[in-house]
């Protein structure tokens, strides 16, 4: 056996713990609340600033872009003027790039054979060197045979200026986007394309910067020289190198053609060389691929749920890592710009300040823990001074001092209450020892009035074991020690009277008018055969000065011995069952054909037809009308009260009279049918029913057979 832990626990310690986890459930669903706004809050700003990025960026990229196609046109109508005279078309091409600083180069590629002078091809060209200079020259040579060449074709076919691929410059390697722009004559043909480029290192390091993680501070990266850049990061920075090794967590700008050409990055070798399309090809994950065919469809935003709200996915320019991606197309071009940030960056905020949060309720619940176990410990010292006075009252020291209180709060009226009860205590003892007594005295007046009670009954089984033609069982369970129910029988000229009966309500009420219902009954059957007459007798007795109003149910017959004829009159009782045992059915019953028996015992089991008379006690002077039936040897009469088919379990449903024919037939079936057997087995069917659910209702059961 575990022996018991008496060791003290004190209340204060208790209490103290009690408190310091409710603060830390309290706290701790406030800061998972504040964690979850924080960063949709931070998100939604962090999304906008981002979008904002973008569309700054965005606005530079066109306004480089319309600093080009500006100072290309304005050109146009000076070209097509002097179209006659090829010797000025150079210097309109040096005034182009020397206007437009924008502009890396510029040329005008004219049709096969329109200066016959010329030859062939004929494009006097433009270029901005490294050192500032503007060198002219006339391209059209075998290395530069234009007129073969598909942006060529493609351009005579234009019908408005327009932006083509871009290209390496074979001289130095520059990246290159054209702006073409075709030149008619006076007659509206096509005669030549004047080309200005674009130097792509513009967007790549100028525009498309990014955003990378060097130790604690946030550095400004590009794909320029890192000598460009010296005027804004620090000199000590070296962009490329940081490009090598942060490349994870930079967000970077980048914009791609229709046909997935990088035309900028934040990384410059990316430009022209590189192809989103196959790069997102190479990844497990088709979201970047699909987000790829969304820019190219010229769409706007960014990857969203459902609900509209950016997602991330694993995008293959930050490697393991998750981005966001924001994007938009740019107008008069078929290109689009995106910019890409790592997750990271924007949910590190929200989870540094929910770390924040848990330190400082950590902190919190940490004070609280010893300040709290101080004041609730010198709160509480009353109790235990209290405890000890009680202890000694309960010795039976009833003069024991109680302690001080000196705060007027609930420990000061619990010592005060306590007092009231210290007083009042010897009192209470002694008249607790007299109501101890008269219980016991009532206890064993209720005793000799459930013996009276049951004296009152039959109680010899078999009554008749002289006679072979009846068996006759009784068993009545009050509820409380006396009960309302009722069962008598007595043979008299060869007829067997009995009855049953259930009284309204339990207790002493009912026994005493059970034991005058059953008086009435012994008195009534013995002056006149009749059932009606001995309910019509019973009512008018039970009727007169019945101030209580109570009443009750009973069933009265009178059964013919000789011929087997039931007379039977019954008065606001269950009907009875009866149950026919013949030897030829038991011999059936013997048989392997059980599907084809148990039809046949259905018919055997049945109720007795009772008219619907009032029950006794309720209406004097109303006519009660008897019936009869006649028996067949081997009929068994099973008569009950309510507290059978209404007997309840612990989920209150009721035993029901379907269950009692049930308990019958398998009883009927397995050849238990003599009448002790089958009240005590129905007893025990209804008992195993109920289980530990406390018994509602008398239950009286009692079971004629007449052989």
């Amino acid at each position: 056996m575990k022996k018991k832990n008496n060791k003290l626990r004190p209340f204060s310690r208790r209490l103290t713990r009690w408190i310091g986890l409710m603060l830390l459930i309290v706290m701790g669903l406030a800061s998972w609340l504040i964690y979850i706004f924080a960063k949709n809050t931070i998100k939604i700003e962090e999304f906008d600033l981002y979008k904002s990025y973008l569309k700054t960026t965005h606005e530079e990229v066109k306004s480089e872009l319309l600093k080009v196609s500006v100072g290309t046109l304005n050109h146009v109508p000076e070209i097509e003027a002097n179209l006659s005279h090829p010797e000025k078309m150079a210097d309109i091409m040096r005034q182009i790039v020397l206007l437009n600083p924008t502009i890396h180069s510029c040329g005008i590629s004219f049709i096969d054979g329109y200066y016959p002078q010329k030859g062939h091809t004929f494009c006097p060209f433009a270029v901005r060197n490294a050192d500032g200079q503007i060198e002219v020259k006339v391209l059209g040579d075998a290395k530069f045979n234009y007129l073969k060449a598909d942006w060529f074709a493609e351009a005579l076919q234009a019908e408005q200026g327009y932006w083509a691929k871009p290209f390496y410059d074979s001289n130095d390697s520059t990246a290159l986007v054209p702006y073409l722009v075709p030149i008619r004559d006076k007659q509206q043909k096509t005669v030549a394309i004047l080309g200005a480029d674009l130097s792509l290192s513009r967007f790549s390091g100028k525009l498309m910067k990014g955003f990378g993680i060097e130790g604690d501070s946030l550095r400004i990266i590009s794909g320029n020289d890192p000598e460009e850049e010296k005027d804004s990061v620090e000199n000590d920075f070296d962009n490329r190198e940081l490009m090598d090794r942060k490349w994870r967590l930079v967000t970077n700008y980048f914009i791609i053609d229709k046909d997935g050409t990088y035309i900028a990055h934040s990384d410059s070798n990316r430009v022209i060389k590189d192809n989103y399309f196959e790069l997102a090809k190479a990844t497990p994950d088709t979201i970047d691929d699909y987000v790829g065919r969304l820019m190219v469809a010229g769409e706007k935003g960014s990857y969203t749920d459902v609900k509209g709200s950016p997602q991330y996915f694993r995008y293959f320019d930050m490697n393991d890592f998750s981005a966001y991606m924001f994007f938009e197309p740019i107008e008069d071009t078929n290109w689009s710009i995106s910019l890409s940030t790592p997750r990271v960056l924007v949910d590190g905020i929200a989870v540094i300040l929910a770390f924040i949060l848990l330190l400082l309720i950590a902190l919190g619940l940490f004070v609280v823990r010893i300040v709290g176990h101080f004041v609730i410990r010198r709160a509480t010292k009353p109790l235990k001074q209290l405890a000890d006075s009680a202890n000694e009252v309960a010795k039976g020291n009833f003069n024991t001092a109680l302690p001080q209180i000196k705060h007027n709060d609930e420990i000061r009226l619990l010592r005060d209450s306590f007092e009231g009860m210290q007083n009042s205590l010897s009192e209470y003892v002694d008249e607790l020892k007299d109501t101890t007594a008269s219980k016991a005295a009532i206890e064993n007046e209720l005793k000799v009035a459930h013996d009276i009670q049951m004296s009152m009954l039959p109680k010899t089984f078999p009554p008749y074991p002289e006679r072979d033609d009846i068996d006759i069982f009784g068993m009545l369970t009050p509820a409380k020690d006396v009960g309302g129910d009722l069962f008598d029988f007595y043979i008299r000229n060869e007829r067997l009277f009995f009855c049953i009966g259930d009284v309204t309500g339990k207790g002493v009420p009912a026994s005493l008018f059970m034991a005058v219902s059953r008086s009435l009954f012994r008195n009534v059957s013995t002056h006149t055969s009749d059932p009606r007459m001995i309910v019509t007798a019973l009512n008018e007795a039970l009727s007169e000065g019945n101030d209580t109003n109570m009443f009750v149910t009973a069933f009265v017959g009178a059964l013919d011995l000789s011929t087997g004829l039931l007379h039977y009159c019954n008065a606001g009782h269950d009907a009875p069952l009866l149950i026919v045992d013949e030897d030829e059915r038991r011999e059936e019953r013997e048989s392997s054909k059980f599907q084809v028996q148990s039809s046949k015992f259905n018919s055997q089991i049945s109720t007795v037809d009772c008219l619907p008379n009032l029950p006794l006690g309720v209406m004097p002077g109303y006519e009660y009308k008897a019936q009869e039936q006649q028996l067949a040897p081997g009929t068994t009469i099973f008569l009950f009260t309510d507290g059978l088919n209404e007997a309840e379990n612990v989920s209150h449903e009721q035993f029901g009279n379907q269950r009692i024919i049930d308990v019958a037939q398998s009883l009927l079936y397995a050849g238990k049918n003599n009448p002790t057997e089958f009240v005590r087995q129905m007893a025990e069917s209804v008992h195993a029913f109920v289980g530990d659910a406390e018994q509602s209702d008398d239950l009286t059961m009692l079971a004629i057979k007449y052989v």
